[in-house]
C-alpha cells in the first residue's frame, strides 16, 4: 500500500490572508501535512495536520553588549538578491533550523518530504529546494520583476497563482508559463452561496443573480483585514462616511469588532466595503456580493493590481484611495446598481485546483524538467495533471480583458 504524501506548508505571518488560504486548500489534500509558521496555528487545524511555530525574525534584538539591532539594518536583502535574511539574527537562524531538523528528520524515519508549499517566502522557498524538497509556490498579484522573486519562480517545480488566468498582465509568471498554474480565486467560502432567489436577466449566468434575499436594504458592511491600513483614523472616517449616506446602515468588521467567520454578516450585507486583499476579493465572488473596494498600499503594488483588474471588470466599484465623505453616497448608489457575474473570478473548484497541483507535484510528477525553457521528457507521466482541472480560460472582455 502506498503511503500517503507528506507534505511542508509555510504560511507567512503578515496578515490573516495566507492561513486563511491554508485553511481553504487543506481540506481539499489527500496527504499528511506539516505546517511552518510563526502565526499560532488555527483553532480548527484539520485532522493528520502538525503546526510548528517558528520564531520571528523581524523583531529588534539587545546583543550581549546592550546594543539594539534591528534586522533591517542587517543586511537583509542580501544585496538584493533576496527580500528577508538578516545578519546574525537569532529568530531567522532558529526558524530555518526548525525546518532543516524536519524536514532531515523525516528523511531520517524513511518519509521523506514529497513536496513544499510555500505562501509566501523566497528563502523559504531557496531553502526547501537547498534541501532536496520539490517546491509549489504560490505566488501573489503585482510587479513580481525584482531579482528575488525571479529566484523563487525559476527554483519552484510549480507556481499557483490564485486568480483567474488573464486578470493582468505578469511578465513575471509569463516567464516560467509552463509552470504556472492560474487556478482562480480562492475562498473558503465556495460552495456556501445563499440561496440565490434574485432571478438573475434573462440569459445570464447564475452567478450574476447577485445576493439572495436574506439582503437587508440599506446596509453597509465594512470588511477591515489584519495586513494593515493606510489611514490613521479608520474607525472615525467610517463613521463620517455613514454620516455622509443617509438611508443606509453602517456595520464593521476588522476595525474594533472581529469575527472567525464573517459570511453570515457578509450575506446580508447589500453593500459591502473592504480592501483589495486576495482572499476578501475571492470571498466577495463566491457570495456574489456588490462591493466599493478601496486597494490598500501593499508590497509590488499586489492590491492596487487587484483593484484594477476589478475595476476593467466592472465587477465593483473601485476608489483608488480612501473617498472624501461627500463621494460616498454616489459609490454607494453605484454599487447597488451593480449586477457583478463573480463567475469570471472562477472561485468555484478553485481550492481543489491548487490542492491538485500540490497533489501533482508531490506524487513525483515533476522532477527535473520544470525549469524555464525546459521540455518534458518522452514518456514522462504524472501523478495527476492539475492543467486539465483548470478553469477554461476566457477572453473576459468587459470582464477581465
Amino acid at each position: 500500500m502506498t503511503a500517503r504524501p507528506l507534505v511542508g506548508w509555510y504560511v507567512h505571518h503578515h496578515g490573516a490572508g495566507h492561513r486563511t488560504r491554508f485553511s481553504a486548500v487543506r481540506p481539499q489534500l489527500d496527504a499528511d501535512v506539516v505546517v511552518f509558521s510563526s502565526l499560532a496555528a488555527p483553532a480548527d487545524l484539520p485532522d493528520d495536520t502538525t503546526w510548528v511555530e517558528l520564531e520571528r525574525d523581524d523583531t529588534a534584538t539587545t546583543g550581549a553588549d546592550g546594543v539594539v539591532r534591528h534586522p533591517a539594518d542587517a543586511s537583509p536583502t542580501v544585496g538584493g538578491l533576496l527580500h528577508w535574511a538578516p545578519v546574525a539574527h537569532p529568530g531567522h537562524t532558529a526558524r530555518l533550523g526548525r525546518i532543516a531538523a524536519a524536514v532531515a528528520g523525516a528523511a531520517a524515519d524513511g518519509r521523506p518530504f514529497d513536496a513544499m508549499v510555500v505562501d509566501v517566502s523566497v528563502e523559504v522557498t531557496v531553502f526547501a529546494r537547498l534541501l532536496g524538497v520539490e517546491v509549489v509556490v504560490v505566488s501573489q498579484p503585482g510587479d513580481r520583476t525584482d531579482e528575488p522573486h525571479r529566484l523563487a519562480y525559476d527554483a519552484a517545480s510549480r507556481v499557483i497563482a490564485p486568480w483567474p488566468a488573464g486578470t493582468h498582465d505578469s511578465s513575471a509568471l509569463d516567464r516560467v508559463a509552463p509552470k504556472v498554474r492560474w487556478v482562480g480565486g480562492i475562498s473558503r467560502q465556495d460552495g456556501r452561496l445563499a440561496a440565490a432567489d434574485v432571478p438573475a436577466a434573462a440569459g445570464a449566468p447564475a452567478a450574476a443573480a447577485g445576493p439572495s434575499s436574506t439582503v437587508v436594504p440599506g446596509s453597509v458592511l465594512f470588511v477591515g483585514g489584519a495586513g494593515g491600513t493606510d489611514h490613521d483614523d479608520l474607525a472615525a472616517s467610517l463613521a463620517r462616511a455613514a454620516r455622509a449616506t443617509p438611508g443606509t446602515t453602517w456595520t464593521t468588521l476588522g476595525v474594533d469588532r472581529w469575527v472567525d467567520d464573517p459570511w453570515a454578516e457578509m450575506a446580508t450585507a447589500e453593500v459591502i466595503v473592504t480592501w483589495a486583499g486576495q482572499n476578501t476579493v475571492a470571498d466577495l465572488a463566491a457570495l456574489g456580493a456588490r462591493a466599493v473596494v478601496v486597494p490598500q498600499t501593499r508590497p509590488f503594488d499586489e492590491q492596487l493590481t487587484t483593484a484594477s483588474a476589478l475595476d476593467r471588470a466592472g465587477l465593483a466599484v473601485v476608489a483608488t484611495s480612501w473617498p472624501a465623505d461627500d463621494e460616498w453616497p454616489a459609490l454607494i448608489d453605484r454599487a447597488r446598481g451593480l449586477r457583478p457575474d463573480w463567475s469570471a473570478w472562477q472561485v468555484e473548484g478553485a481550492a481543489a485546483r491548487a490542492a491538485a497541483v500540490v497533489a501533482e507535484v508531490a506524487g513525483r510528477g515533476v522532477g527535473h524538467d520544470v525549469g524555464p525553457g525546459s521540455a518534458r521528457p518522452a514518456g514522462h507521466r504524472v501523478a495527476q495533471d492539475p492543467s486539465a482541472a483548470q478553469p477554461t480560460p476566457t477572453t473576459l472582455t468587459g470582464a477581465l480583458s
